[in-house]
């Protein structure tokens, strides 16, 4: 008798290993924001509480912790990349995550011996910013190697479900925990990075990318650089995030809110933290189960423009409820963007480029966020936190009116369908048939 054949899976959860990489992205997130919500609360606090600092110079401080995180991201990213398409990106995501734990432990002894400063925090920030730059990109790399090309789409709506809701838990839960002892998240924290390194580990081997070998590491970093740069509509998706967030971000701020405008204190700060994960979660929910397939890149246009608003919208707010509502719709704008963005990104890249290419999309990310808070924070300074958020809000949608004239091909981009493949020389070119017209 002949054994039946298994059937196919039709969703990435019924893939073993799949499954072994949502939970450590899940753990791994709730970690990671649970650690960074309160390291803003504890720069910002230890400023005004021990340096006796103003609210505008502490605010700035918040900018600095940015740049902290922002430095090692723009010096190793090229380099994350090249490792993720070198070697193994499992043991590449382990060995970030070993170095979180490290961090993690000494923010949690520094935090209960009561040897909290600012340059310390800062350089943990910049390791902890180090160890980020190489698990992004080997982790991004990883998730289209385990299900097939068809399934990306619906594997980047669910994997988005673990970032989105880890994203619910970990700032609300650092804020919590912190309020009951100020060592606990990142106890807490040591033990999830932990469960989301054996849960890569457990992954069983891929095949690794085909790339020349005998190229010097230099030059296939240039390779990735320039498959961007030469890749318009890449270029411009990627960039339109880098800008849009690079001045609609209103994340580092937040302490700001939390402590002296709203008053509601590290409970309040992770409610706040956790607000636009609610929104995206929701979202992310919906697009597992119903994925978006038509005119994808106009509504990741419009999903972009509906950001900078909410944030302009969230900096004149002065009551908890509303802002924490704004936020939701943040949040959800931000997770369409980011799920069209990421979908295109993958489908369009080939396997031996994407963790070159996740990298740099990753240092846009990172440079949106880290050097947002930096322009968050400078800006502040100058005008106060509500006018750095509102400017930067409507800056955000400045950005998108832009881009749509700009790059034609983010407009034009009506499914997923992959429309690039990459020629001998290395360089893309566009498919005769494929998802732009």
């Amino acid at each position: 008798m002949t054994v039946p054949a298994a059937p196919e899976p039709r969703h990435p959860l019924q893939i073993r290993d799949y499954r072994l990489f949502w939970v450590a992205r899940f753990a791994g997130v709730i970690a990671t924001l649970s650690m960074v919500v309160v390291l803003g609360w504890q720069v910002y606090d230890v400023a005004r509480s021990d340096y006796g600092m103003s609210r505008s110079l502490a605010a700035f401080q918040l900018g600095l912790l940015g740049a902290a995180q922002f430095l090692p991201l723009f010096l190793l990213t090229p380099f994350a990349g090249f490792a993720a398409d070198r070697f193994d990106r499992r043991w590449v995501a382990v060995a970030a995550m070993l170095l979180d734990i490290v961090i993690a432990a000494a923010l949690g002894f520094a935090t209960w011996s009561d040897n909290l400063t600012l340059p310390l925090l800062f350089l943990l920030a910049a390791t902890h910013g180090t160890a980020r730059v190489f698990f992004g990109p080997a982790m991004n790399a990883l998730a289209p190697n385990i299900v097939p090309a068809w399934m990306i789409p619906r594997a980047i709506a669910t994997n988005a479900i673990a970032w989105q809701f880890a994203t619910v838990l970990g700032p609300a839960a650092g804020g919590m925990l912190y309020a009951v002892f100020p060592s606990f998240p990142y106890i807490v924290s040591v033990f999830l990075l932990a469960l989301a390194a054996l849960m890569v580990a457990l992954i069983k081997p891929l095949r690794q990318p085909d790339i020349d070998r005998k190229l010097h590491p230099i030059r296939q970093v240039k390779d990735g650089l320039r498959f961007v740069w030469n890749d318009r509509f890449l270029l411009g998706a990627i960039s339109l995030d880098l800008f849009a967030v690079l001045l609609g971000g209103v994340t580092a701020l937040l302490p700001v809110f939390a402590r002296d405008i709203l008053q509601v204190g590290p409970i309040g700060l992770g409610w706040m933290r956790a607000a636009p994960a609610v929104g995206a979660g929701l979202v992310a929910l919906w697009l597992a189960w119903k994925p978006m397939e038509r005119n994808v890149g106009v509504k990741m246009l419009w999903a972009v423009a509906v950001y900078g608003l909410m944030t302009a919208l969230f900096g004149i707010s002065r009551e908890l409820l509303a802002s924490l509502a704004v936020l939701v719709v943040l949040g959800a704008a931000d997770m369409i963007s980011v799920f069209v963005r990421g979908s295109l990104v993958q489908l369009n890249t080939p396997d031996h480029m994407r963790g070159r290419v996740s990298s740099i999309s990753g240092l846009a990310i990172s440079a949106s966020n880290e050097l947002g808070e930096l322009q968050s924070g400078v800006v502040a300074a100058l005008i106060g936190a509500t006018g750095a958020v509102v400017f930067g809000g409507v800056g955000a949608i400045l950005v998108v009116v832009i881009w749509a004239y700009a790059y034609p091909e983010l407009r034009n981009a009506r499914t997923f369908a992959p429309a690039y493949r990459v020629k001998d020389d290395g360089k893309p070119a566009k498919e005769q048939e494929g998802a732009m017209t």
